[in-house]
């Protein structure tokens, strides 16, 4: 099979296992009450804490972080560099907008780490410092993720990764996006803080 025909199966590959939904499977096992009843409504890591379980959040990180890796890695051992990008925009995708919740998913943040991690792990640090940073900075999770995003593609860019860059561009349209209504509450002043509930 060329390198070509691998691409659409990468994408496939990608979005199969980012609408893998880990936030709301790990909290309902823990029998808790449903993730998309509590908070902002969202399946990802940030709501899962708002729970008050700190174990399932950072497994829900963790697990949601590995969907945009293990995609990334899988899809470039078998077919290069371009197949690889390709399946962690799926994997983006597939958290955004999962088959299995009628296409009502996470906001992607884990899994933009986790690309990050699978393409080019050391932006993936610097993403992390600077989303510590600012949350230590502001206590606002969104905003954290946004600054961090924000900055990505430009480093991308900076360091001479131009296909990455392009990709975390639209990565970050996408995850500026998903984030609008937190946008909108950053500016109100009412958006909920980090542990929260």
């Amino acid at each position: 099979m060329s390198a070509n025909a691998w691409l659409p199966l990468a994408l496939i590959l990608g979005y199969l296992l980012g609408s893998i939904p880990f936030g709301l499977i790990l909290t309902r096992l823990a029998g808790t009450e449903d993730l998309r009843s509590i908070g902002s409504g969202n399946i990802g890591a940030t709501n899962v804490l708002r729970t008050g379980r700190k174990g399932l959040a950072a497994a829900t990180l963790l697990l949601d972080a590995l969907k945009g890796t293990v995609a990334v890695i899988i899809a470039g051992y078998f077919a290069g560099a371009e197949a690889a990008m390709l399946a962690g925009l799926g994997a983006f995708l597939g958290h955004l907008f999962p088959v299995w919740l009628k296409f009502k998913g996470g906001k992607g943040v884990a899994v933009y780490i986790g690309i990050l991690i699978g393409l080019f792990w050391p932006a993936a640090i610097v993403f992390c410092v600077l989303w510590l940073i600012t949350a230590v900075i502001s206590r606002y999770s969104s905003l954290s993720a946004l600054v961090a995003s924000l900055v990505t593609p430009i480093l991308l860019w900076r360091l001479g990764h131009l296909a990455p860059a392009a990709l975390f561009a639209l990565l970050t349209v996408l995850l500026f996006t998903m984030h609008r209504a937190n946008i909108s509450r950053l500016l109100a002043g009412t958006e909920g803080k980090i542990g929260q509930k």
